[in-house]
């Protein structure tokens, strides 16, 4: 059994009448300290998926496991990083970082707790920006401080909802850099949920494509068996970057890809009745208010 697992697992939302299936049969198993990411297309459900891990959203069917206990609620084992940073802007780094820490070291000294704060907002190098307001930063100074704060928490599974995927490129592989460093230090296990295959590979242990909504699920496992550290510059001349990048792409853009909620789905809105519409001329009033106002001046003449 996995550290976190996910057996036949399905979301959707609307009324019953109407409901809407986003995720459908998601099966998955994650083993301690290993390093996973998700790719899938934009809507096909990632972050429903990972809010059912963080326990913000329950399965309709289906049960999701950390370390043999299922998951019912948010809980400070789950750190989740979230793509638009969720700082609080009337606090300071420092501040948005030790609040994290209060909740959950709350029986800890002062002393111990500020040391604390300060070790992860060392880890990703915003010491000098402690005292400043989230207002006062980058985008990539503020993922850095949703991550100090997610791994402040001492959690037992790092969940990372494409938090690089706003920012410039050269900060989003600053920050990759940064993720593949700590990950390196400290093992904690990750789930990464990004729509860049690249990154994928660049981070993780393995690779698992959802495919496309409606209905998403999980298609096969792709292992990355590339050594660390991983060189960017380096793997793209790699046979074996190629081969797993391939292998991804295959499935997103053959099984994986569907041609519509319809036809995923069975459903008769397949082929809509569409009105028959024409097109209006608009210069055809113009010209009907010509001719009335021409016709007009000659019965005035």
């Amino acid at each position: 059994m996995g550290f976190l697992e996910l057996n036949h697992v399905s979301k959707g939302y609307g009324n019953d009448g109407a409901r809407r299936p986003v995720l459908s049969d998601i099966n998955l198993s994650v083993e301690r300290g290993e390093f996973l990411a998700i790719v899938g297309y934009s809507g096909a459900g990632k972050t429903t998926l990972m809010s059912m891990i963080a326990g913000l959203l329950r399965p309709d069917e289906g049960t999701v496991t950390l370390n043999g206990q299922v998951v019912t609620a948010p809980a400070p084992d789950r750190a989740l990083v979230f793509q638009n940073y969720s700082l609080l802007p009337w606090l300071s780094v420092y501040e948005n970082v030790y609040l994290a820490v209060e909740q959950v070291f709350g029986d800890r000294s002062a002393k111990r707790k500020q040391e604390h704060t300060d070790k992860y907002i060392e880890m990703v190098n915003l010491s000098p920006a402690r005292k400043k307001k989230p207002t006062e930063l980058s985008g990539g100074m503020r993922q850095r401080v949703s991550l100090a704060r997610a791994l402040a928490m001492d959690p037992q599974i790092l969940l990372m909802d494409e938090p690089l995927s706003a920012l410039d490129a050269l900060t989003r592989s600053t920050l990759q850099d940064e993720i593949e460093r700590i990950w390196e230090r400290d093992k904690k296990t990750v789930v990464l949920i990004t729509n860049d295959v690249d990154e994928g590979i660049l981070l993780a242990d393995r690779i698992i494509p959802l495919s496309q909504g409606p209905g998403a699920t999980l298609g096969p496992a792709v292992r990355v068996d590339l050594d660390r550290p991983r060189d960017r510059k380096a793997i793209n001349h790699d046979p074996r970057f190629k081969a797993i990048r391939n292998e991804v792409l295959a499935y997103l853009t053959g099984p994986g890809k569907r041609r519509g909620s319809a036809v995923a789905t069975g459903s008769s809105v397949a082929n809509p009745a569409v009105p028959e519409l024409h097109p209006v001329d608009l210069m055809a009033s113009r010209r009907m208010g010509f001719l009335r106002g021409r016709k007009t001046v000659e019965a005035a003449v």
